[in-house]
C-alpha cells in the first residue's frame, strides 16, 4: 500500500508540474500578445498604395478593390478577368484562359511588383467546378504586395471612407451603392473617380448585383470596389453590360469570392477595413 501510495503521490506531483509549467507558458503568450502592437497603417492622407489604385497585369489596366491580409502577408484585390488572356467576351472563368500564379502585377503607388497569388477562374478550373453561376460570377483575385511596399498601405476608399466591415446579406432593389473607379480613360480626372446609385437586387443566387450608378463604369474600372449605403464591402466590378440593361454594370459578390477562396481557393484572407470613417451617400435614394 506505501508503495503504490507513493507512485499515486508522484504521478500527482507530476501532473501539478506540467499544470503549472502551462500555466507559465500560456501566461508568456498572453503577455507577449498584449505587448505586441496593431498593425500600423501608413495615414490614408498620404499613403501611396490604397483601393483604387490602378493594376497593370501584363498591359491589362484594372483598379484594385480592398486590402486583405492573413496570417503572414498583405494583399490587394483585383478582378480574375484583369488577368485573362482570351477576348473580352470570355467572361466564364470555368473555361477562360488566364496568366498563371506568379504573374507580377504593377500596382499604383508600389514601389516593386505585387504576384498574383490567387484566381478565382483558375482555382475553378483546378477544382472542376461546374455551377453555372458560379462559373459565370465568381470574379476575384488576390495580388500579393511586395513586402517593402506594405508599410505604404492604407485600406481606406478614397473619399467615401470605410470600409465597415463585409457585406453577406446581399442586396435589394434600390439599395444605395457606392464606388471608386480609376480607369486610365479619365486621364487622372479624379473628381470623376467616386461613383453612386442604387442596386437592382441580387442575382443568380445571389452571386452578383446588377447595378446603376451616375456615371457608369467604364473598361479600366474593371476589379473596382463596391459597398452598400452603410460604408460595407460588397463586391467587385466585373462587367458593363451593353445589353439587355445598357449602361449598367455586373458587381460580383464579395463575401462569396471571399468564402469560395477561402474554401475550394485555399486561402485564409479576411478583409481590412479602412481606418477613415465611412462619410455616406451624398444623394437621397
Amino acid at each position: 500500500m506505501q508503495e503504490l501510495f507513493h507512485h499515486r503521490t508522484q504521478e500527482e506531483n507530476h501532473v501539478k508540474m506540467r499544470m503549472r509549467a502551462a500555466i507559465v507558458a500560456a501566461a508568456g503568450v498572453a503577455a507577449l500578445a498584449a505587448s505586441a502592437p496593431a498593425f500600423a497603417w501608413a495615414p490614408a492622407a498620404t499613403a501611396p498604395v490604397h483601393p483604387g489604385v490602378q493594376t497593370d497585369t501584363e498591359g491589362a489596366q484594372c483598379t484594385a478593390n480592398f486590402i486583405f491580409q492573413d496570417a503572414g502577408n498583405t494583399y490587394i484585390g483585383q478582378a480574375a478577368h484583369c488577368s485573362g488572356t482570351g477576348a473580352a467576351t470570355e467572361t466564364d472563368g470555368c473555361d477562360s484562359a488566364s496568366l498563371p500564379l506568379g504573374t507580377k502585377v504593377t500596382i499604383g503607388g508600389a514601389s516593386r511588383p505585387g504576384t498574383l497569388v490567387y484566381n478565382s477562374w483558375l482555382a475553378m478550373q483546378s477544382g472542376g467546378d461546374a455551377d453555372a453561376d458560379t462559373c459565370a460570377y465568381n470574379d476575384f483575385a488576390l495580388v500579393r504586395i511586395d513586402p517593402a511596399d506594405v508599410a505604404k498601405v492604407n485600406p481606406s476608399i478614397p473619399f467615401w471612407g470605410g470600409p465597415t466591415g463585409l457585406d453577406t446579406a446581399g442586396t435589394q432593389a434600390g439599395d444605395k451603392v457606392l464606388s471608386y473607379g480609376n480607369s486610365s480613360l479619365r486621364a487622372g480626372i479624379t473628381q470623376l473617380s467616386p461613383k453612386e446609385g442604387a442596386s437592382l437586387g441580387d442575382d443568380a443566387g445571389g452571386w452578383t448585383h446588377t447595378v446603376y450608378t451616375v456615371t457608369p463604369g467604364i473598361p479600366g474600372d474593371s476589379g473596382s470596389a463596391f459597398m452598400d449605403g452603410t460604408g460595407k464591402a460588397l463586391g467587385v466590378l466585373s462587367t458593363v453590360a451593353i445589353a439587355p440593361l445598357p449602361a449598367s454594370n455586373g458587381v460580383g459578390d464579395l463575401a462569396k469570392e471571399i468564402a469560395y477562396a477561402n474554401g475550394k481557393g485555399g486561402q485564409s484572407i479576411h478583409l481590412v477595413n479602412g481606418t477613415e470613417p465611412f462619410t455616406g451617400p451624398l444623394m437621397p435614394l
